[in-house]
């Protein structure tokens, strides 16, 4: 069977390529950002890629089934060719539902925050126990390399996005996957472009809940007071809390690199590892919880906790040039800012100062819909350089002002990374967060601290790591 990919690149849609190619298919794909590390990942899987929507790619891949991403909308040239033509198509979580998901244990994580980091958690407490488990993630875990798989056990680590499926099926991504334990890790107002109010997304969510089964688990965060909203409309599955009831955590330090686990009060034992910020320390907490419903000890959880790697993109040490450390982070949403923020500055301490680079590329942050929370939410950054993309509809001169002094707009990519430079200096770290390609800066700001080192004939210290 051919199978044609419209978005091929996307997080989600590369993940389900490569489960495609992995059943045995033909994959082809077309995108306009096509950029790595998901370009890569599909190049060497042996997937054809085709940069843009223009609609002869139809003809001349000739697909017999066409996966649409949900990036393609009515009007486009290339869906017009498709549905006139005739050609069968599904969306890509009907699709991963249908031919993967059926008859498997589906271990799914949702929630507006940390999806990717405790799904990639999951999955290598899961790897560790020797489950072997296929998996679909929006990022890519270090400990494997890619970012889907198809496992060789009933096991299924799922990614469980509330975005819309489809043009055709505006039902968020979730409803699709029916779930046998369900991690729910936070609930915020986010897609401010097709959600208009929270209350649109708990309907979602209480959706979702309406798929587990009764024999099932749902493991949720006993201290968010907008899932216990939606819990509260009706479930029909057993719930352990996380955070505070059943599953609780004692952090032994301020930068959630050391913390122990307890169950029902009992402790069950000490996580020393390499992640960053108490964030993550909850999201391993839900990780573990959720192993431990398909049988797996806290003992061997916590074991796996110590080796895991973390996940390219999510406050990912880049590089380091002479004492300044370049970090990269899939920054979509000032919470997510915050919590990344907060990790590093309690990592780091008050005396190392902080550079915080920032693209609003994510429709919500765009939309400007949370300008009042962002400059709060950069409060840990001792400089703000902000990004004003020719699409952005935000006055970033709002943010700017309620930063005071520490507020940078710069207007193009070469002017940010020559503001980004001037600023670098030994002991600084320079947190780079948009959940683009953001014009290649890191690489581009690395290139320029190694440059500028190396013109000063101090190279020999040079550490240059990506």
């Amino acid at each position: 069977m051919r199978v044609h990919i419209l978005g091929i690149c996307g997080t989600f849609m590369a993940g389900i390529a490569l489960l495609a190619r992995a059943t045995g298919y033909t994959v082809s794909g077309c995108d306009t950002n096509v950029y790595p590390p998901m370009s890569k990942q599909l190049e060497d899987a042996g997937i054809t890629l085709w940069e843009g929507y223009e609609p002869e790619q139809l003809e001349k891949f000739r697909p017999d089934i066409v996966i649409v991403g949900n990036v393609m909308s009515r009007g486009r040239p290339l869906i017009e060719n498709l549905l006139n033509c005739n050609l069968a198509y599904t969306s890509g979580p009907a699709w991963l539902a249908d031919y993967v998901l059926r008859n498997r244990h589906v271990l799914a994580v949702a929630g507006t925050h940390g999806k990717t980091t405790t799904s990639s958690l999951l999955t290598w407490i899961l790897e560790a126990a020797g489950l072997e488990p296929g998996f679909l993630i929006g990022g890519i875990p270090k400990d494997f390399g890619y970012s889907a798989r198809l496992g060789k056990t009933p096991f299924f680590v799922l990614e469980a996005d509330e975005y819309d499926t489809a043009f055709f099926d505006k039902r968020s991504k979730f409803i699709h996957y029916r779930p046998r334990t369900l991690i729910l890790n936070n609930l915020e107002f986010d897609h401010a472009d097709i959600f208009p109010n929270l209350a649109a997304i708990q309907c979602q969510f209480h959706n979702l809940l309406r798929t587990i089964p009764g024999n099932g688990m749902i493991i949720a965060n006993g201290q968010d007071d907008n899932l216990a909203e939606v819990l509260a409309v009706g479930c029909w599955t057993p719930i352990e809390f996380f955070g505070t009831g059943d599953w609780n955590v004692r952090a032994n330090t301020s930068d959630g690199s050391s913390f122990n686990i307890f169950y029902k009060g009992v402790n069950q034992g000490c996580v020393e590892w390499t992640q960053l910020g108490l964030h993550n320390v909850k999201n391993a907490l839900a990780a573990v919880a959720a192993a431990n419903h398909v049988g797996i000890p806290a003992s061997v959880s916590i074991s796996a906790l110590s080796r895991f790697s973390g996940v390219k993109r999510r406050l990912e040490e880049y590089g380091a040039i002479n004492g300044v450390v370049v970090y990269d982070d899939f920054a979509h949403h000032h919470t997510a800012i915050s919590m990344t923020l907060s990790g590093l500055r309690a990592h780091i301490g008050s005396q190392q100062r902080i550079i915080a680079v920032l693209e609003m590329r994510s429709n919500t942050m765009k939309l400007g819909l949370l300008k009042n929370s962002l400059a709060p939410a950069l409060a840990e950054a001792d400089t703000v350089v902000l990004y004003k993309a020719p699409d952005l509809c935000l006055d970033l001169n709002i943010v700017s002002e309620e930063l005071g002094s520490r507020g940078l707009i710069c207007n193009s990519l070469d002017e940010t990374l020559a503001t980004v430079q001037m600023q670098a200096k030994p002991g600084t770290h320079i947190l780079i967060m948009s959940n683009g390609s953001f014009g290649g800066v890191h690489e581009r700001l690395l290139s320029a601290l190694q440059e500028a080192y190396t013109y000063s004939g101090q190279t020999k210290h040079a550490d240059v790591s990506s």
